[in-house]
């Protein structure tokens, strides 16, 4: 079963069905499988993802980068000291920004109010 998730953001559980997650979950499991029989293919080839953590996380950061490099997406990876999001720069102006120059925009922040901005104003899934 298929489902258009296309352009769609996850900023909280809400957003998706219980059947749009299990998709998700099976399409996650699928990948896995995949990457290690060896026929994976690139379904982000090309792409570019912003990654902005306000809050640093090891593996959340390495998950990422690791699943976007797999398949086949460029990763920028913007940290607490790297960016003026939400203090020199409003989280409106920055979604604004990004949202022309990368694909899509993972976040990991401290409010979810930031996050909401982030997807109101990119133009991208957040």
């Amino acid at each position: 079963m298929s489902f258009n998730l296309r352009n769609r953001s996850l900023l909280t559980v809400q957003d998706f069905s219980p059947r749009e997650f299990r998709y998700l979950l099976d399409l996650a499991r699928d990948l896995k499988r995949a990457k290690y029989a060896g026929t994976e293919q690139r379904h982000l080839d090309g792409k570019e993802i912003c990654l902005i953590f306000e809050k640093t996380s090891t593996r959340t950061r390495c998950s990422f980068e690791v699943a976007c490099y797999d398949q086949g997406a460029h990763v920028t990876y913007l940290d607490p000291s790297g960016s003026q999001m939400g203090h020199k720069e409003s989280f409106k102006d920055t979604a604004r920004v990004l949202g022309r120059m990368y694909d899509a925009i993972e976040y990991r922040g401290a409010s979810q109010t930031g996050v909401e901005a982030l997807a109101k104003n990119a133009g991208v899934p957040v």
